[in-house]
């Protein structure tokens, strides 16, 4: 009598792969996806071992993010007017040349910390162009809307798989080859998702974005003037701020209080894969994405704790739970954001709103990545981590005063889309939940 319960609920989780053209995007990005968080990892850890800076640590992150702030007025637009799977044909080529050349200047010569953070902009300001593409096209692949917090969820477990895998085999790439073998394998690995996109089967509805009329102005007078999406991403924009920059300091971590190596280093960042894709594994079992909005400033509350603990273990044994217990809040978090904006978005003005999505996920990273690099310099790398989990915790507490109201705006959303009902049930659920 097991059976049927189990195969209902593998169903359940993967419903999103019966669209062929969404698997065959999870398996060049499940590819793809581990050479980059390779790269991410050889990338700081290059960077540490060049200049023994925490500031340049911060410097190289900042100057790697900052382009999705100064370009998001370009790139919404065009993820909204030109073929999305042209777009990202382009980006993940050019990504691929980048990379090729930084594994080319570590193995064939001796690089200079300024030319491994030029090429790190590089690939920052091909980012920016290819990550609102990517996330709208993602909503063209699924054909329900109902299975699109699905296919969100699963790309998030898919992306947090790759983070489980890629630092731990970059610490060990590291230790016996050097930075420059990572950088190799990440320029070869990008040719999983350009022959997936090749070989998707899209009508030309689906394959264009669409001729909208107005620009990056029109997107943003739409998010403002709808709470949802403007708390939301105020929320998002807070924690990839003050949160996410725990992440550019973790070589210093690692060698400074950890007392470890790049292995050590491979297994922290593998820890903390372990607990995101905990937390997207979670939202991918949920069979609709109707209230949960209500949930998220409850994920941002774990993220926050987690990182407050973090700050202050000073061994592995502790560190590592713990930060699979911030990065289980973080991706719950970040993944839910996205599934909500994605489903309550126009369609026509998806690729303006995601290009705000990256501006606030990407965009406030560089300023946090800055700031961090100079309080750890001036405070140290635990007192920091602190200040950023203390910082997330306020904005959770932020969001947690509107989530009635954004509750109230989502409902004839969710109505238009048949889902009133379930939300209406959520909404319910809450109540009872709360103190008499």
């Amino acid at each position: 009598m097991d059976k049927p319960s189990h195969r209902s609920g593998l169903g359940l989780l993967l419903r999103a792969f019966k669209y062929r053209n969404y698997r065959l995007f999870f398996a060049g990005q499940g590819v793809s996806l581990v050479g980059t968080w390779m790269q991410t990892v050889a990338l700081s850890w290059l960077i540490y071992r060049l200049t023994n800076s925490a500031l340049l640590l911060g410097i190289t992150g900042f100057l790697a993010q900052v382009p999705a702030l100064l370009l998001a007025p370009l790139t919404g637009p065009a993820a909204d007017r030109f073929d999305r799977r042209r777009i990202l044909l382009i980006t993940q080529t050019l990504a691929m040349l980048q990379s090729l050349a930084l594994a080319a200047l570590v193995l064939l010569g001796s690089p200079q910390p300024w030319q491994i953070i030029a090429l790190a902009s590089v690939l920052g300001a091909i980012n920016a162009f290819d990550m609102p593409a990517r996330q709208s096209f993602v909503v063209q692949l699924v054909e329900r809307r109902e299975d699109l917090a699905n296919a969100i969820a699963l790309n998030s477990s898919m992306f947090n798989s790759a983070r489980l895998i890629g630092p731990s085999v970059a610490g060990v790439f590291i230790a016996a080859f050097g930075e420059g073998a990572c950088f190799l394998f990440n320029g070869i690995s990008y040719l999983g998702v350009i022959l997936a996109l090749l070989a998707m089967r899209l009508p030309p509805a689906a394959a264009r974005a669409g001729k909208h009329r107005g620009g990056f102005a029109e997107g943003f007078k739409y998010v403002a003037g709808f709470p949802p999406t403007r708390y939301l991403l105020l929320t998002l924009a807070a924690g990839s701020l003050l949160g996410m920059p725990y992440a550019v300091l973790m070589p210093a971590y690692v060698r400074d209080i950890l007392h470890g190596g790049p292995r050590t280093l491979g297994f922290i960042m593998a820890a903390s894969g372990v607990g995101a894709l905990a937390g997207a594994l979670r939202l991918a079992l949920r069979r609709h994405p109707a209230g949960l909005e209500r949930q998220i400033p409850r994920f941002a509350a774990v993220f926050g704790i987690g990182l407050l603990g973090f700050a202050f273990s000073g061994e592995f044994a502790l560190s590592a739970p713990l930060l699979a217990l911030a990065s289980f809040g973080m991706v719950s978090f970040f993944a839910s954001t996205n599934t909500v904006i994605q489903t309550l978005v126009d369609d026509d003005k998806r690729g303006r709103v995601m290009a705000l999505h990256s501006l606030s996920f990407m965009g406030m990273a560089p300023f946090g990545s800055l700031l961090a690099g100079w309080a750890a310099s001036r405070i140290g790398v635990p007192y920091t981590m602190a200040l950023s989990g203390l910082c997330v915790l306020a904005a959770a507490a932020a969001l947690a005063s509107k989530v009635d109201e954004i509750s109230a705006h989502a409902a004839p959303v969710y109505g238009r889309q048949g889902q009133g009902a379930l939300a209406a049930g959520e909404l319910g659920a809450a109540e009872a939940e709360r103190p008499v």
